[in-house]
């Protein structure tokens, strides 16, 4: 089980390192291409396919470009076997704070991201 977690850690950390460097190959490689992104906004749910939302990645100034402080670590690791792990985690990419919750599926390729929600605070 250890070796699980780490290649769900490692997942994770390329999210990390793809989300603050603006990388979105790096991010497709770990998302599922039939993921999609889901919030909340003005009490109405969003959802963003990962086509979609990798397009707005490489439009935007990554944090890294813009000499952000990065902040970014797991929260939980939930297991419910070898092959299914619910993820909670913090990043930020100022002034938007999230909370995201990632689920990864072990499949025939290896760890990938199949669904993401998340929710974020403003902050000045």
């Amino acid at each position: 089980m250890s070796q699980n977690r780490s290649s769900v850690e490692a997942v994770v950390q390329s999210y990390f390192d793809g989300l603050y460097e603006g990388d979105a190959e790096k991010l497709g490689a770990i998302f599922h291409p039939s993921a999609d992104l889901r919030w909340v906004e003005k009490g109405e749910l969003q959802v963003l396919t990962v086509p979609d939302w990798l397009d707005r990645v490489r439009k935007r100034p990554s944090g890294k470009a813009e000499g952000k402080p990065r902040e970014d670590f797991i929260v939980t690791i939930d297991r419910s076997d070898d092959k299914t792990a619910f993820i909670k985690v913090r990043c930020q990419l100022p002034p938007r704070f999230f909370t995201d919750y990632l689920v990864a599926m072990k499949l025939a390729d290896g760890w990938q991201i199949v669904s993401k929600s998340y929710r974020y605070d403003l902050r000045e």
